[in-house]
């Protein structure tokens, strides 16, 4: 996934509110950004950090720049949650992910569960339907270990409570994370800032949920999907397979 334009470099002096970010501009223009993350960016809101921005020339926006990229210990990490869907249909279209390779029709937002749209929707014919649900993963607090989530998150809970009962249907369904940040090499559930979430995805790998984790390479002109990292608290039937 290419950025339409070159990123504007700045520093961050403070993100509030969830969807807002104030920033000083490298050439000292203050700017306030939009921020599309909803979660709670820990480790991601200190002043200084320096960050890039996209700009929109539409006119209808209330707020020109959107803040994409943050650097943290010299990695940059992408904070953009709408961005994820975005690489998986990339690497979809590419065949860049090999257990989802071989379906012949994908289709995004399909309604299902209890009043949900699920990511994606991939389809063959003679082969069972499989349901992808896709989380953007930017935490990281020790080490190289990526984490999700960063705040409570009772509505991703309901989406695994969702993949579980496709299982049950004879479906196959699958639990993507994508770590858009360059200094992780596994992931795990956080379970101290969601307890039920963490117990959530270990059930629904046991009840037959594949889950998935890829990184992403990331610059300031793009992001791509490249490889796939471990869950390192899986179950062993999960491991396997």
């Amino acid at each position: 996934m290419d950025f339409p334009a070159p990123l504007i470099p700045g520093r961050l002096v403070q993100r509030y509110k969830r969807f807002f970010a104030d920033v000083v501009l490298d050439d000292g223009t203050p700017v306030t950004a939009h921020c599309p993350n909803p979660g709670a960016m820990l480790g991601l809101n200190a002043p200084g950090l320096p960050v890039w921005l996209s700009k929109s020339d539409d006119p209808k926006r209330k707020l020109a720049h959107t803040l994409e990229l943050i650097e943290v210990d010299g990695g940059l990490v992408g904070i953009n949650t709408l961005h994820p869907n975005r690489l998986v249909a990339e690497a979809l279209a590419e065949d860049a992910i090999p257990e989802l390779s071989g379906y012949a029709r994908v289709r995004r937002e399909v309604k299902y569960g209890a009043a949900s749209r699920v990511d994606f929707l991939l389809e063959e014919d003679g082969r069972a339907p499989c349901y992808l649900e896709v989380k953007n993963v930017h935490l990281r607090r020790a080490g190289t270990l990526a984490e999700f989530p960063d705040c409570v998150a009772a509505r991703s809970l309901k989406h695994l409570k969702e993949l579980e009962a496709e299982v049950a249907k004879g479906n196959r369904a699958v639990m993507l994370f994508v770590i858009q940040r360059t200094d992780c090499d596994s992931f795990v559930a956080c379970a101290d800032l969601d307890p039920k979430y963490a117990a959530g995805l270990l059930d629904a790998a046991r009840a037959g949920v594949e889950v998935l984790c890829y990184d992403c390479d990331i610059s300031r002109k793009a992001i791509k999907i490249v490889r796939r990292r471990p869950w390192v608290d899986a179950p062993a039937r999960a491991a396997a397979e």
